[in-house]
């Protein structure tokens, strides 16, 4: 009688210590206008305003693209980390992959990654037929990982 809960106990103990580093709570990707980053703050002399948000782009001059508003939950703080988008994009079959470097607090955050520029051709009347974004630690472990239903093709 005392075995098993001396097993249960043991195992709710141990889960924290198995629990991931970093995990993607959700990922939507979308087209995002110019527009959209605009705060009141530039209009009074300020710089551009993310809010609580960090928001990478591959072109930083550039704010009009596609976008992975990715919520990130991380279980310590991460000092380097790079969110490492790969797409497929409508006018090639062979993937492109962009890395943007980045740091990321302990607990949950909402990351935009953004294809901007010449980085995504076509504007917004083109989706990527493919995506997968994966965030890297030190030494380019994977943290975490999220990808589109097509990103693998099933087995013939």
């Amino acid at each position: 009688m005392r075995l098993p809960r001396l097993l249960a106990l043991l195992l709710v103990l141990a889960a924290p210590a198995c629990a991931a580093e970093a995990e993607f709570l959700h990922v939507w990707p979308a087209w995002q206008d110019a527009e959209a980053f605009d705060r009141i703050s530039e209009y009074f002399g300020g710089g551009e305003n993310h809010g609580n948000k960090r928001v990478l782009r591959t072109q930083p001059a550039a704010r009009e693209g596609y976008y992975f508003l990715a919520r990130v939950r991380s279980a310590t703080a991460q000092t380097a980390v790079i969110f490492e988008v790969s797409v497929i994009r409508p006018d090639s079959p062979e993937p492109k992959v962009f890395r943007l470097a980045t740091e990321l607090p302990a607990g949950d955050s909402v990351v935009q990654v953004g294809l901007t520029g010449p980085d995504w051709p076509g504007g917004a009347r083109k989706n990527p037929t493919a995506w997968k974004l994966t965030l890297l630690g030190a030494g380019g472990r994977v943290l975490a990982e999220q990808k589109s239903f097509l990103w693998e093709k099933p087995a013939k």
